[in-house]
């Protein structure tokens, strides 16, 4: 069996509230290469870590950040938490959200702030919206970057190999697919053009020895103690 890296999704979040520094400290307690966490920005243009884009049927941006809830972190804050590990920065932009940003402002934050850091190399970004991504790379191409998407269970050869080699020529490194998207076809096409497969959101046992059977490079989970008790990590 394959050996993937255990990505805590949003913390460990089936043992602490998600996206919270509790959640990150508990994955860092149990083990996880890696963490993902969710990026918005405040009113007052903060850049904190929170998945929806509401709080209690309040639109985030329009809550200055000293008037979130106190266990909303700010990504400073959430990095911190983290040190030690990897980070997977998910930065949260779609076009059917109060927050949406076409200009890209929070996707030039993030950089600014990775930029400033000692860490820096240890850092993934990835985005549902593929332009996001991209304008991270435009603004610091030694910045890894990965494409988030959940991709039709019935997808042919030639479009999952046409699909791959756009992704790679963008200069992104990883896909994350949803893991009933992870076939062993999609994991191949990605490979053989040096993608990483990173696949979400695994927390049964038999799912997650499934997946590292087909051989993804990493598992994105809520459970990161239980997915490495399965894998014998």
């Amino acid at each position: 069996m394959n050996s993937p890296l255990i990505v805590a999704h949003r913390g460990a979040s089936k043992a602490e509230k998600e996206n919270t520094l509790d959640a990150f400290r508990a994955a860092k307690r149990m083990a996880a290469d890696m963490v993902e966490l969710d990026v918005r920005r405040s009113a007052d243009n903060v850049l904190i870590v929170h998945h929806d884009a509401h709080i209690a049927g309040v639109a985030i941006n329009t809550m200055r950040a000293d008037e979130l809830p106190s266990y909303v972190p700010t990504l400073e804050a959430a990095l911190g938490a983290c040190s030690g590990m990897d980070v997977n920065v998910e930065i949260k932009n779609s076009d059917d959200e109060p927050d949406y940003d076409p200009e890209q402002w929070v996707a030039g934050q993030v950089v600014e702030l990775l930029g400033r850091r000692p860490d820096h190399d240890r850092m993934l970004i990835s985005s549902f919206d593929r332009s996001t991504i991209n304008a991270v790379r435009a603004a610091d191409p030694t910045l890894r970057t990965g494409y988030l998407f959940v991709m039709p269970e019935l997808v042919d050869g030639a479009t999952l190999r046409a699909f791959m080699e756009g992704v790679a020529a963008e200069g992104h490194v990883a896909i994350h697919p949803h893991w009933r998207a992870a076939t062993t076809d999609l994991i191949d096409a990605a490979h053989a053009c040096s993608l990483a497969v990173n696949a979400w959101t695994v927390d049964l046992p038999d799912e997650l020895k499934l997946l590292a059977e087909r051989g993804v490079d990493a598992l994105i989970t809520n459970t990161p103690d239980i997915a490495r008790e399965v894998l014998g990590l």
